[in-house]
């Protein structure tokens, strides 16, 4: 059954993939032989303040019932914020996470792959503690997300809380790549 879910979200992605305009954020219906109707996001490039909106209104371009919804993710990270708004409407709407086998979730992407109620890991997650303007360091209040809205956030999304400070661990500039276990670990799988 997971294959055949694999299968229909990478011929959706090769459609997506298809379009004259590479958008960051791509959503689009499609029919499995097996699984019936399914909606496919793909949240790719750098997370930026509007794709929430845009994820919004790929949804609502497609009403109805879906057997699945699944977010595919092949992102470098970006907007701390804004990963989180997508986190939370991906939540509320019930997609399942997926980083394909060909795909990176790094950065902020890590958010959008906590929101999922199932969480497929084939390809790789990196964190490190998100860049702040005009400091590196986590306690800085410019352009920041508080630590307490990044444990709100987590917590609500069953992810393990040591997961943040494995994050804020990290130096900006350096990508620590996470193990299976780790990922498991963190309920990133």
């Amino acid at each position: 059954m997971r294959r055949s879910v694999y299968q229909a979200v990478i011929l959706c992605a090769a459609l997506l993939g298809s379009s004259q305009v590479l958008a960051k954020v791509e959503v689009q219906a499609g029919q499995h032989k097996t699984l019936g109707r399914i909606l496919v996001a793909k949240v790719s490039e750098e997370i930026v303040p509007g794709d929430y909106e845009a994820l919004l209104k790929g949804i609502k371009a497609n009403p109805g019932k879906f057997s699945r919804k699944i977010v595919m993710l092949d992102s470098i990270g970006g907007s701390v914020s804004e990963a989180m708004r997508i986190g939370r409407l991906l939540r509320e709407t019930a997609f399942d996470s997926l980083v394909p086998s060909t795909g990176v979730c790094q950065g902020s992407c890590v958010y959008l792959l906590a929101a999922g109620r199932n969480k497929t890991v084939r390809g790789h997650v990196g964190i490190h503690r998100p860049y702040y303007s005009g400091s590196d360091s986590v306690h800085s209040t410019s352009n920041s997300v508080s630590r307490a809205s990044q444990i709100a956030y987590f917590k609500d999304m069953k992810i393990a809380p040591e997961l943040l400070e494995a994050i804020n661990s990290t130096a900006p500039q350096r990508m620590r790549m996470l193990s299976a276990s780790e990922l498991k670990r963190y309920r990133l799988q």
